[in-house]
């Protein structure tokens, strides 16, 4: 397994950030949307830990950021697991699965109780690694335009 580290997202990092989720849903045929559904990614800070939630990256030996995963605030005691990606030199090493673990961890020491999450079938093995730690559908009040599955887990 590569010698990876799993860090909080600084200012700095964003840019990297969003070439990084761009890049990954471009490989999959989703459209990167940075005036809406992604315009969180312009400044991590406001929209992540400043709301009580947080956003950390993967990085490689190098610097290079090779994934990410962010807890964005919802409601009292509810957060969105949103922009869990990986590129694919890292993907099929444990990683996503240290990242879930590690945001399911913070998710509890935050305080949320509930973590939901969409994301689209054709991302079939991070859907298939949710469902393995016990995220259940549930039907949402709407699904963001690139999203066909909404998921659930109490903690």
């Amino acid at each position: 397994m590569q010698n990876l580290v799993l860090r909080p997202a600084t200012p700095q990092d964003e840019p990297s950030v969003r070439v990084l989720v761009q890049s990954v849903l471009d490989e999959y045929g989703l459209g990167f949307d940075p005036t809406e559904i992604d315009a969180d990614l312009e400044d991590l800070e406001a929209h992540y830990r400043k709301r009580g939630g947080r956003f950390d990256v993967l990085v490689n030996a190098d610097a290079k950021i090779v994934g990410c995963v962010g807890l964005f605030p919802l409601v009292q005691g509810v957060c969105e697991l949103r922009k869990m990606y990986l590129l694919p030199e890292v993907r099929g090493l444990g990683w996503g699965k240290k990242m879930l673990e590690f945001s399911l961890q913070q998710a509890r020491l935050l305080g949320f109780q509930r973590l939901t999450l969409e994301t689209d079938s054709v991302l079939k093995e991070a859907t298939q690694l949710y469902t393995r730690y016990g995220f259940q559908p549930y039907l949402s009040n709407h699904l963001c335009c690139r999203c066909d599955t909404a998921l659930e887990l109490w903690l």
